[in-house]
């Protein structure tokens, strides 16, 4: 809250724009899709050799219970 009082005891226009933000992801709504999409498929194919990894350490541990 300082830097609001701040800007509005000070009209100097370098202060205002520090303080003022700007939404990126509004003027940029393509390269946001375009994270979300990269975000999921990385998603997807670590969960996909989580995946991989859990069936070959349960197809192991069934192989050690019949014979054992």
């Amino acid at each position: 809250m300082a830097a609001i009082s701040l800007a509005e005891r000070s009209p100097s226009p370098s202060i205002h724009s520090l303080i003022k933000r700007k939404n990126w992801a509004a003027k940029n709504p393509g390269v946001v899709l375009v994270f979300c999409i990269v975000f999921l498929v990385g998603c997807g194919i670590v969960s996909l050799f989580a995946y991989r990894r859990w069936l070959k350490r349960k197809a192991e541990k069934q192989s050690y219970e019949t014979t054992g």
